[in-house]
């Protein structure tokens, strides 16, 4: 092949990419902004429970509910039951809710520990139940929320292939625990399928990995974070490991959700996983809450 027909290819190769990572950035904005996106989370309402795990909570707009809706909610919606982290809403009479796009009266709802959490909607607003280091709660979903309406959209380093990188990946036999801590202080073990190894400028790093799906995710810190980068760190999946290796592409690295609601619970990056260098690439933060 010619070497201007090899230039060729290398282009058309490069512009391909480039188009793919455009179209996958394009995709993670709107993802955020979706009605259900991490921009419309508007409110996080821990249920209580008395000391034998039971509670009764009034929801709606109104000031005397515990949990507390936006004004376009009825003022009195109902009652969320918690008996035992098992959560039943009773909507009041002559109100409306909808459990799934069915009409709900007296319904158990299940939370988001289980395979198939409920989502229950009120005029424009959604809710879920939640379940967190033990807690029960319930997530608020406004398409008004001023996190999603003022959004002014993602900021990116643009993209470079020095931070595309080919790691090798060694497997813990057995798998190992890594102790993840949340922002709210809660701290769990999370089971790691393995470690990665790369080079950037000539110095090796490491990263421990998490399973997630049919690949891999990493919750790291790097010395961006608090300057250009969200502080408590990022995330970033990759492919499962293929004959021992993993190409991390750090052009995908996005920021937790932390960084565009104030009620969410980001995972915080294992100390294992604090890298003593810069990593321009991927997704910036310029403060949207």
């Amino acid at each position: 092949m010619s070497g201007w027909l090899v230039g060729l290819v290398l282009t058309a190769v490069a512009i391909g990419a480039g188009s793919e990572l455009s179209e996958w950035r394009k995709a993670r904005e709107e993802s955020l902004r979706g009605p259900s996106g991490w921009l419309s989370v508007a409110g996080l309402f821990w249920l209580t429970p008395d000391d034998a795990g039971n509670g009764e909570f009034t929801i709606g707009s109104g000031p005397d509910n515990k949990v507390q809706l936006p004004a376009s909610a009825p003022g009195h919606l109902g009652v969320l039951s918690l008996k035992i982290k098992q959560v039943t809403l009773t909507v009041a009479d002559g109100e409306s809710a909808f459990v799934n796009g069915k009409v709900a009266t007296k319904t158990a709802l299940n939370s988001d520990a289980t395979d198939r959490p409920d989502t229950v909607q009120v005029a424009d607003l959604r809710f879920r139940i939640i379940e967190r280091g033990g807690r029960v709660g319930v997530r608020l979903f406004d398409p008004n929320a001023k996190t999603r309406t003022e959004f002014k959209g993602l900021k990116w380093f643009e993209p470079t292939d020095k931070y595309v990188v080919t790691a090798k990946f060694t497997p813990y036999v057995p798998h190992k625990e890594i102790r993840i801590t949340n922002i709210l202080g809660d701290t769990a073990p999370v089971g790691s399928p393995g470690y990665v190894t790369f080079s950037i400028d000539g110095k090796e790093y490491r990263l421990d990995a998490e399973s997630e799906g049919d690949g891999l995710f990493f919750n790291f810190k790097d010395l961006t974070n608090g300057k250009t980068t969200y502080a408590a760190g990022r995330f970033l999946n990759t492919d499962k490991p293929k004959d021992g290796v993993v190409t991390i592409d750090f052009n995908r690295a996005t920021n937790p959700p932390c960084a565009y609601t104030a009620f969410a619970m980001c995972p915080l990056a294992p100390k294992s996983n604090y890298m003593p260098v810069a990593i321009p690439a991927g997704e910036q933060f310029s403060g949207h809450h």
